[in-house]
């Protein structure tokens, strides 16, 4: 199967995910900047919703630019990991009304890092399934940046559990740019 129809389709899953997470940022009680101050939470927790379906989108549209074909296998991969994001928008308004409580952040962190795992797989089929593609076989050579998501999860739950629950959501936000760092400079 060719893979234009199949960006189409993810592209729109993301667009409709961070619309709803839009929406869902209450309206200011009056036209005041304390009434606008009191959503800070709320602001603060979509921007990083929308840089986890925004970094989630440019891994994407970078890895399906260098693949010629998909199969049922991927297909059914992708759709776990958009319907696994598409709790985001449900969890950033958990995350944002509770924001000092481990659960919602647990939960946040959990949707990110299964998102992230779920991509891996996917990279794994994407590689069996168009075996004499060698650019998608060099950039997809190696899995070893997403130790560094793990890592940083971990350390996340572990001061979440014990100390400070945001600190789940803050690894989730750290952990994008330091994939990026991880996966420019690793040693293949």
């Amino acid at each position: 199967m060719e893979t234009e129809r199949f960006e189409a389709l993810i592209d729109a899953i993301l667009a409709i995910i961070v619309t709803i997470i839009v929406l869902e940022i209450p309206m200011a009680s009056n036209g005041s900047w304390e009434a606008l101050f009191e959503l800070k939470l709320d602001f603060i927790i979509y921007a990083l919703s929308f840089l986890v379906v925004f970094n989630f989108w440019n891994y994407n549209n970078n890895l399906f630019h260098i693949v010629n074909k998909v199969n049922s296998s991927i297909i059914w991969l992708m759709g776990i990991a958009l319907f696994i994001l598409s709790f985001l928008p449900y969890l950033t308004i958990f995350v944002a009304e509770n924001f000092n409580s481990f659960i919602p952040h647990a939960f946040y962190g959990l949707d990110f890092l299964a998102t992230a795992l779920i991509s891996v797989f996917i990279a794994e089929h994407l590689k069996k399934s168009d075996k004499g593609n060698i650019a998608l076989q060099v950039a997809l050579q190696s899995h070893k940046p997403i130790y560094s998501t793990i890592t940083l999860m971990v350390i996340g739950y572990i001061i979440g559990y014990f100390v400070y629950p945001p600190a789940i959501t803050i690894c989730c936000l750290v952990s994008i740019p330091v994939l990026w760092i991880v996966s420019k400079y690793q040693v293949r």
